[in-house]
């Protein structure tokens, strides 16, 4: 059963009981990410993410860690571009430990400056791990072409640059503006009592206070369907990636698009895997992706391919788009991706986490709970002449973005090859 509740404060609490496991993951989100900062402080929100561990006005950085390996407990935390997360899963009995600390967490750091400095250089390294990942690395290099001088083309992390200029008074100023009440969801999945998770939460959070403050959001995105490469040469590989406009995260037509992109490339028995990978031989890792916003979307393949083969693999790419949206998908093949989209779904919700996630996007986004009888429900509604209308309106027109990254030097493309 899924409860919602807005407590006093402006705190909206969310629950669901699964009382079948012994477990409960519980998440403090607050309504912000990445595209929430202005340009120059590109990477703060993900900086005060690693912070918040380092200390509060109760506890040590290393009395948080055992707080949770005490319990047998685990705890984590992750930046997206629009949302920050911040989530304890844990023994059922151990619930109330959990929310008192997630509270301290996010009510009460210290932002000691010694601690400050060492984390700075903790993120700094993780930046340049990224830029030693070409499979990460593509995709920040394709955001920052396809949203150009726009914070959501902006890396998550940051750059060396602007996590190096932050000062103690700027972490603390963005992070009193942003961890408010209305901006942040209390969400739990899992064995629990929501009229008593409600009180822990109450009581823990009492302290949290302060209106939203009137600002603008981020304004809608523009994109542009530009080519980027990035040389690496000492990688065998060359890394493409591919995207064009989509639509946004709650587009009324999504498990329609959902249905495209398992048939494009979501599963091993897709067309870009079977054509590209099984008949070919040209990429061990090839796949398509969607990537949707609040006000906009992105349908992505990745390949990985040898540097000769780059155009080759470009071009079997948009030849199945080219043929989904002039032919549509077969029965069969729709017939099997609708399966492994209900399967898959229902697979994940197995457990407390990804059920206190999708608790927490789907009120992020939809404003709203869906069953997952509604879900599966609107998945049937989903027809073949769906898919195959949907595929035309996708592509009608359209080029493409690129990003590559490794030997790009060999990869040789004329104007019209990105061109649908």
């Amino acid at each position: 059963m899924i409860r919602k509740e807005v407590l006093r404060n402006g705190l909206t609490l969310l629950t669901e009981s699964m009382p079948h496991v012994r477990s409960v993951t519980i998440g403090v989100w607050l309504r912000r990410g990445s595209r929430n900062e202005p340009s120059r402080l590109n990477g703060i929100s993900h900086f005060i993410e690693h912070l918040l561990f380092k200390g509060t006005e109760n506890r040590t950085a290393k009395e948080i860690a055992l707080s949770m390996d005490a319990v047998g407990g685990q705890i984590d935390a992750l930046t997206s571009r629009e949302y920050t997360c911040f989530y304890a899963k844990v023994l059922d009995q151990h619930l109330e430990e959990a929310v008192d600390l997630l509270a301290d967490i996010v009510q009460r750091p210290l932002f000691d400056p010694v601690e400050l400095e060492r984390e700075r250089q903790v993120v700094l390294e993780e930046i340049r791990m990224v830029d030693d990942t070409p499979d990460d690395l593509i995709y920040d290099l394709f955001s920052g072409e396809f949203y150009p001088r726009q914070t959501l083309g902006l890396p998550i992390q940051g750059t060396v640059e602007t996590v190096s200029s932050f000062t103690r008074r700027q972490l603390l100023s963005f992070f009193k503006r942003s961890y408010r009440p209305r901006n942040m969801l209390v969400v739990a999945a899992g064995k629990l009592s929501h009229a008593k998770l409600a009180r822990v939460v109450r009581h823990a959070f009492r302290s949290l206070s302060g209106s939203r403050p009137r600002e603008a959001g981020p304004p809608k995105p523009r994109m542009h369907c530009g080519v980027v490469k990035k040389a690496k040469n000492e990688l065998a590989q060359l890394h493409l990636l591919l995207g064009l406009p989509a639509f946004r995260r709650d587009f009324a037509g999504r498990y329609t698009l959902y249905l495209l992109n398992t048939i494009l490339g979501g599963t091993m028995s897709s067309r870009l895997f079977q054509r590209i990978r099984e008949e070919r031989g040209l990429a061990y890792s090839v796949y398509s992706a969607l990537n949707g916003y609040r006000d906009t979307g992105c349908l992505m393949i990745y390949a990985a391919t040898h540097p000769d083969n780059g155009a080759e693999v470009i071009r079997l790419a948009l030849d199945e788009l080219r043929s989904l949206a002039a032919d549509g998908p077969t029965q069969s093949e729709f017939e099997v991706a609708r399966e492994h989209l209900k399967g898959s779904l229902m697979l994940s919700l197995e457990s407390t986490s990804s059920r206190m996630s999708n608790l927490a996007r789907q009120e992020i986004y939809l404003r709203r709970q869906q069953s997952l009888a509604e879900t599966l429900g609107w998945i049937e509604s989903v027809t073949v002449k769906k898919v195959h209308r949907l595929a035309r309106d996708l592509t009608r027109g359209r080029r493409l973005g690129l990003a590559a990254v490794g030997r790009v030097g060999r990869l040789r493309l004329k104007p019209e090859a990105l061109q649908l």
